[in-house]
């Protein structure tokens, strides 16, 4: 039976170059793109049909920071499909990213450094807002929308004869500090995007505990540090330019430097051939990339050990 393969924010970044590398995997899937922008998606369809005529590819709009969006998305794949195989939960947003040079300055003569180049810890502020539907922007993009998502689709998912996976975008940056349950949203603190991502890792675990019996299966990834658009809000193109010198050198060092969407991708793929029963649900899966350029998966375990999740 032909394999389906859901992607949201398909048409750029990490999520266009996993499309091309599962097509590269498999001619044979159906991969549907699910975007906001929907002009934009259809020329990433045209695209990989160029690269894969025999390729089933598909489209579907979704906005994952409007509820309604996501539930005509959602009733509108409920017709297209029996079921989903895999579901990338990619979309995310970094609104208005500030650099604190303070940090940076006092990191760069701390023995923390390559901790703090690899994971942005303390580096990145955020900008946040309220959507139309009430909620912080960076939440409901990341996080909420994503949920209903899975929720709605249900049908297509719980198959126990023949497990579905679930496969977040998640991120080193995900820290449990910037975390609170009495403030889930993080309405109230200047880190929203290192917060939706550990309430990514939290929902994760929390859904292979309700869902693994049904065969729906969760894991999370963090795809590593590269040069994307969302990376351009943080630093103008020019800068990552002069900075890549520095860079290649780090990479000696750290593994988190994957640098371009495609080796990003590397743990999003691992996974697609992994059986997901065989899986950590407290493993973090994390892209990595050697100082000579070779792209490996390596992990990051009990990445929520210290939250009680009811």
């Amino acid at each position: 039976m032909q394999k389906v393969v859901l992607v949201t924010g398909a048409s750029s970044g990490v999520g266009l170059a996993l499309c091309k590398r599962l097509l590269e995997e498999d001619e044979e899937l159906h991969v549907c793109l699910a975007c906001r922008n929907v002009g934009k998606a259809e020329a990433v369809r045209a695209a990989l049909l160029a690269s894969h005529p025999t390729a089933e590819v598909s489209v579907v709009q979704v906005d994952v920071s409007n509820v309604q969006s996501v539930i005509r998305a959602a009733r509108e794949l409920k017709q297209r499909f029996q079921r989903l195989d895999y579901v990338y939960l990619n979309a995310g947003i970094m609104p208005n990213p500030q650099l604190n040079f303070r940090a940076l300055f006092s990191g760069l003569f701390s023995r923390k450094v390559i901790h703090m180049f690899s994971t942005a810890e303390g580096l990145l502020t955020q900008e946040d807002k309220v959507t139309a539907d009430g909620l912080q922007e960076v939440f409901e993009t990341n996080v909420f929308g994503h949920f209903i998502l899975i929720r709605e689709l249900e049908p297509l998912l719980c198959h126990s004869d023949s497990p579905s996976q679930l496969i977040w975008t998640s991120s080193r940056n995900a820290r449990k500090s910037n975390f609170h349950l009495e403030d889930i949203q993080h309405s109230s603190g200047q880190e929203p995007y290192s917060s939706s991502k550990y309430a990514i890792d939290l929902l994760s675990v929390a859904l292979n505990r309700n869902f693994n019996p049904r065969g729906l299966y969760s894991s999370v990834v963090c795809p590593g540090t590269m040069v994307t658009n969302m990376t351009c809000g943080i630093l103008p193109p020019f800068v990552w330019t002069l900075l890549m010198p520095i860079i290649w050198l780090l990479r000696f060092f750290a593994n988190a430097f994957t640098l371009t969407p495609y080796n990003g991708t590397e743990a999003l793929v691992w996974l697609f051939h992994q059986q997901p029963e065989s899986l950590n649900p407290l493993t973090k899966y994390l892209s990595a990339t050697t100082g000579f350029g070779s792209n490996y998966v390596t992990t990051q375990k009990d990445v929520v050990l210290y939250h009680r999740l009811p």
